[in-house]
């Protein structure tokens, strides 16, 4: 058995060894079950109760009783908003995030700026979540121990940057157990608190009429209505995670659509019933503030103060840590989905094309680097607070959820006249539209003083960023369209040919044993690849007498979606090959191709290599490398340089690359 060298081998330790994408049963592998996607993409929404409600109640500044107008505003919102993506399921079964959907019902242009705006808010859910989870945690200790949350909140990213890297599905089910003592420990909880305080309802609604006349006394109807719109924008945070699920549809198990509706209708209910019951727990407790605690922290004491003292401190112990554990998993929605946003933006040339590329766990890796590396940066600089970190949320996935709508209303009104039911489904969508577009307006009032202009100013900066690499990219595709040029007259000379009559075209030329062999690097039948092929004869001559093809398809996030998807990838590249072979064949030369599909074209042709070399001793590889007359910091990161990494790989084996220019 060969042994493996000690940098893959700590590798395979650290996230495990690759996975084959031809694998038929891998989409059945590593994706998601409702259950499970409930917990995976469905965590974030369920784990905001840990801080949205919290926000949103200290908002009210001592009015607290107010707060059930808040709760039911808030329980009312996440069904209109989960009610309407829904019909964005049923409509991209594939996948239905923000970008995708305004991308093809609105313009490419404003599925850029929805893209920014959820990447912003998944770095940012990474960042909340894990900085809520460590206040849980820390509630269970002295005031003295805060002084470490920033160093675990921190190392919290990084562990949970290594799972991700090992897979979606492992990441999840190392957390499951305590996810469930999270639901279990907080249901009970309200349960409890609710059937002990029946005797108090009335006392309840009577504190809330006295509190709605005393505050309009002191600051009018508006100013009433202003403090509640204020609260209730404070904890907009509890919707963030209804976008995820439309977004995680590649990663759900078919049929997805019936998987993610049913993952939809947990989160839900789930969601509204631990904000209400919180909520009002709280103003059953008369909860207030206190230093280094949680108001769930606060809540679990006073429940549990007539327990035995042992049963009550186990019980605060379980649920803190459980809902820590939750707050943690939470952050799985920024490792699943931003990475994934990011990956289609740079399918389509948004972002630099290396964000698309696939690990050999078929993970987006740079992706979950830069998520994990951006969030570390925000914990730092916000020093881990939640409160602050609440402020810049939200305003982003608000962007996502109207423009969303707007697509999915102007969709619906012009199949108007061949879909069934179009005016309910208008209406929905509509609905959604004016609660959504009003309560991003709304927060923007309310938080852009506080800090919301930053999350305003950096998506901002990621929208121009993003013109810049697309203006980039599409100078280069028009440079690039001139030598594609040179299929136009391939095509036309093998047509000539082929009215010619030439009959040698039945018996492809024999292989020369011994002879100098060429082996191209090819990336489609294009003018690249006959650019460099035709500089290859022009250089050499008739030197080479055989000529071998050789293409990897790359899997990344824009074909990684099924079984079907690969098969036609793998097609797409035998085509190609063959259209080089017969040209070379018909121009009386020996050829030959091979073809393959995988994450890493280096890895790819290094399994091809030796048996290339084996069968023709002097083989020299060949490959093209674009050069810009402008080199610039822009043109070095937004191009990928395989080719020079795959020449290093083989000259070690002693195999001669050559890399012939392409200027542009």
């Amino acid at each position: 058995m060969e042994k493996q060298p000690l940098k893959q081998l700590i590798k395979n330790i650290m996230i495990g060894g690759p996975r084959d994408p031809r694998d038929l049963r891998i989409f059945h592998k590593i994706s998601l079950i409702a259950f499970f996607a409930w917990i995976g993409l469905g965590a974030d929404g369920l784990s905001s109760s840990c801080y949205g409600p919290q926000e949103a109640y200290l908002a009210l500044k001592g009015h607290f009783y107010l707060s059930v107008f808040v709760a039911l505003a808030t329980a009312i919102t996440i069904f209109i908003i989960s009610t309407s993506y829904s019909q964005i399921i049923e409509i991209f079964p594939h996948g239905g995030g923000g970008y995708l959907v305004a991308s093809k019902l609105l313009s490419p242009s404003i599925g850029m700026i929805s893209g920014c705006a959820l990447l912003i808010d998944y770095v940012l859910t990474i960042a909340v979540s894990v900085a809520s989870g460590t206040d849980a945690i820390f509630s269970l200790l002295p005031v003295s121990g805060q002084t470490y949350k920033l160093v675990f909140a921190v190392f919290v990213v990084l562990i949970l940057m290594l799972l991700n890297m090992r897979g979606v599905k492992e990441s999840i089910l190392f957390l499951m157990p305590i996810f469930l003592t999270f639901i279990v420990t907080h249901i009970f909880t309200i349960i409890y608190v609710f059937s002990t305080h029946i005797p108090a309802v009335p006392q309840v609604i009577t504190g809330v009429g006295t509190d709605v006349s005393s505050t309009i006394s002191e600051v009018g109807f508006f100013g009433m209505l202003f403090l509640v719109m204020r609260a209730y924008s404070m904890g907009a945070g509890t919707y963030t995670g209804i976008e995820a699920v439309s977004n995680g549809m590649p990663v759900l198990r078919e049929p997805r659509v019936q998987t993610a509706k049913r993952t939809m209708r947990y989160m839900a209910i789930s969601l509204a019933f631990m904000v209400l019951g919180l909520m009002l727990t709280y103003i059953f407790y008369n909860i207030r503030p206190e230093t280094g605690k949680t108001l769930n922290a606060i809540l679990f004491q006073q429940a549990t103060g007539g327990w035995d003292g042992n049963l009550s401190h186990l019980f605060i112990l379980i649920a803190l840590v459980s809902e820590a554990a939750l707050l943690f998993v939470a952050a799985q929605t920024g490792f699943i989905d931003g990475p994934r946003v990011l990956g289609n933006m740079a399918v389509d040339r948004w972002f630099p094309t290396r964000f698309s590329v696939l690990s050999d766990r078929l993970v987006t890796q740079n992706g979950i680097l830069i998520m994990s590396g951006l969030s570390i940066a925000l914990m730092i600089l916000s020093r881990g607070s939640v409160r602050f970190l609440v402020v810049l949320y939200s305003i982003n996935v608000f962007i996502t959820f109207s423009l969303s709508q707007l697509g999915m209303v102007r969709h619906w009104w012009n199949y108007r006249k061949s879909v069934k039911g179009w005016i309910r489904k208008l209406s929905v969508n509509g609905t959604g539209l004016i609660l959504t577009s009003f309560v991003l307006v709304s927060m923007i009032i309310f938080k852009f003083n506080e800090g919301g202009w930053i999350t305003l100013i950096i998506t901002g900066m990621l929208v121009v960023l993003a013109i810049i690499i697309k203006r980039h990219y599409q100078q280069t595709m028009e440079i690039l369209k001139r030598l594609d040029n040179l299929v136009l007259s391939v095509e036309v000379a093998d047509k000539n040919i082929m009215l010619g009559g030439r009959t040698d075209l039945r018996r492809p030329p024999k292989m020369y044993h011994g002879a100098k062999t060429a082996v191209l690097l090819v990336n489609g039948f294009n003018g690249m690849g006959l650019h460099t092929l035709f500089n290859i004869i022009r250089l050499f001559g008739t030197e080479f007498k055989n000529f071998i093809f050789i293409e990897v398809g790359v899997i990344d996030t824009g074909n990684f979606k099924g079984v079907n998807q690969i098969e036609n990838l793998e097609a797409k590249v035998k085509r190609d090959i063959t259209r080089y072979v017969d040209f070379m064949q018909r121009n009386n030369y020996y050829a030959e191709g091979k073809s393959a599909v995988g994450v890493d074209i280096v890895e790819e042709i290094d399994n091809v290599a030796a048996d290339i070399i084996k069968r023709f001793p002097n083989a020299v590889f060949f490959g093209g490398q674009l050069i810009f007359t402008k080199d610039s910091f822009i043109s070095k990161f937004l191009h990928n340089y395989t080719v020079f990494a795959l020449q290093k790989r083989l000259y070690r084996q002693g195999i001669p690359f050559v890399i012939l220019p392409i200027r542009v």
